[in-house]
């Protein structure tokens, strides 16, 4: 143990701004995840960024206290969260996934998801329960090289190096793989019409597409950084750019906070905050069986089979989505309309057949909600997506 102290003592302390902008981008990040879990659905996509955001500031706390040093005084945590960065990208795309499709994420059905990190844990089963002497020199090997290693036990297994030897290839594996899950999602919903709110000032498609951007960015910097950085000397580059992330979604997360708007402190909305009723139980009602696509639905139909009334259910529509009942119903109406168009199982009905079974009363009804949410006539649109 006396060499173990010697190399203790001669381990550097090492605080600059990479390491105080990483600090701050971890804080935060915590702090955010914090907010998400207080008060979030536990089944909720936002609920799943809150995940998101805990498994990358363990992640760069990892790498700030091996930047800076301090990981020497809880060495044996060295690399502990290695498995943990193989779940950012998976993480990610269940909230795009959990936002964009409306379905929940269950262990039963997404568990292929788990099977790299996992996979990956288990073969580092050794490393983990190795001697302390292995986990400096895996540290000294990565920062200080030029301090020389400690001598360990002549038994040791070191196998599981010809795993941990490909670890940068399997993060980028992972998220070239997600990246293209994700941007299928995207463009999955592009497809479907996706009508952005005028009310609002980044609706769903366009975070997640930015998420998609930053998916990409984020590959693209990893590939450099590990071409030009041996071992894990540029990590805290990444984590840099981890800080510059998490700000910008505060910012997203506060600029569409109803803590701004007006009427947040208006009398006519106070009574939202003590409701029972939440927005998912509208979405999750008019969705379910497709029942936005009855002729007779009404706002006052709606409330009653919620069991709430109908100035709630237009002020938690108005909220969420900056439209009106007519308005946020025609948009999922036009949404199916465009993909019975193009179904073959739908090609026997005429476009007023296929307007009036969406939902619309009269010829005229369709032709103008389809031309104001998607610019064009039901005819126009078809002979565009088929050619």
């Amino acid at each position: 143990m006396d060499d173990v102290t010697v190399i203790f003592d001669q381990i550097p302390i090492k605080h600059d701004l990479a390491s105080h902008l990483m600090l701050l981008g971890i804080v935060q990040g915590f702090f955010l995840a914090f907010v998400i879990f207080l008060r979030a659905k536990r089944k909720s996509a936002i609920n799943l960024f809150g995940w998101s955001l805990l498994v990358q500031c363990l992640v760069f706390l990892d790498v700030y206290l091996c930047y800076t040093g301090l990981i020497k005084y809880i060495i044996h945590f060295n690399d502990s969260t290695e498995f943990l960065v193989l779940l950012i990208t998976p993480t990610l795309y269940f909230f795009l996934y959990t936002l964009l499709e409306r379905k929940p994420i269950t262990l039963k059905r997404h568990w292929p998801h788990f099977v790299l990190p996992f996979l990956y844990a288990v073969s580092q089963v050794n490393y983990y329960l190795s001697p302390v002497q292995v986990k400096i020199n895996a540290y000294l090997g990565a920062y200080h090289r030029n301090l020389g290693f400690l001598e360990v036990p002549g038994d040791m297994d070191y196998s599981y190096h010809h795993i941990k030897d490909q670890f940068r290839w399997l993060v980028l594996v992972s998220f070239a793989f997600y990246l293209i899950l994700s941007l299928l999602l995207v463009l999955k919903t592009r497809k479907r019409g996706w009508t952005s709110s005028k009310h609002i000032k980044v609706d769903k498609y366009i975070f997640s597409r930015n998420t998609v951007i930053f998916f990409f960015v984020l590959m693209l910097s990893l590939f450099l950084i590990y071409l030009n950085y041996d071992d894990d000397s540029g990590d805290h580059i990444i984590g840099i750019m981890q800080t510059v992330t998490i700000f910008i979604t505060s910012f997203f997360m506060l600029s569409e906070s109803r803590f701004f708007e007006k009427s947040w402190i208006a009398d006519k909305y106070e009574t939202l905050a003590n409701n029972a009723i939440q927005f998912e139980s509208i979405e999750g009602f008019v969705m379910a069986s497709q029942y936005y696509s009855n002729q007779d639905i009404s706002l006052k139909k709606v409330a009653d089979e919620l069991g709430t009334n109908g100035n709630t259910v237009s002020k938690l529509i108005n909220s969420e989505t900056g439209t009106n009942f007519n308005d946020y119903i025609n948009q999922k109406r036009i949404a199916l309309a465009q993909e019975r168009l193009l179904d073959d199982e739908f090609k026997h009905l005429t476009v007023e057949a296929v307007g009036q079974s969406v939902g619309f009363k009269s010829k005229s009804a369709f032709y103008n909600a389809f031309k104001k949410y998607t610019g064009q006539s039901p005819s126009a649109f078809m002979k565009q997506k088929r050619g």
